[in-house]
């Protein structure tokens, strides 16, 4: 399957944006069923909006996405590198580490 760049309009700003073949190719192998409805710079917006920490980039050339939360075992204030799920526990890094230490002994 060949992708072509498409023109998409922004849902926030109305301004067109470029999705690449090489994103194209990305949702498809990902099974993505929707195309992207946002231009980068309102997808950032909408992310730090949502409680993300600001998008930081790897040497790699990927975001790294840390959202801020509460440990659920010390109550401290941390980040962690992903967007927690509801009804789960998130753990700061010390007691992380801690459970799992506690898990292999």
């Amino acid at each position: 399957m060949e992708f072509q760049d498409k023109v998409l309009k922004c849902i926030d700003c109305g301004a067109d944006f470029i999705f690449t073949a090489g994103e194209q190719l990305f949702f498809h192998d990902k099974q993505f069923k929707n195309e992207p409805k946002r231009c980068k710079a309102c997808k950032a917006k909408r992310v730090s909006v949502l409680g993300a920490a600001p998008v930081a980039h790897t040497p790699s050339g990927f975001s790294k996405v840390e959202t801020r939360t509460v440990c659920s075992q010390c109550g401290k204030e941390t980040t962690v590198p992903f967007k927690p799920t509801q009804g789960r526990p998130v753990f700061c890094r010390e007691c992380f580490q801690q459970k799992r230490q506690a898990a292999t002994a």
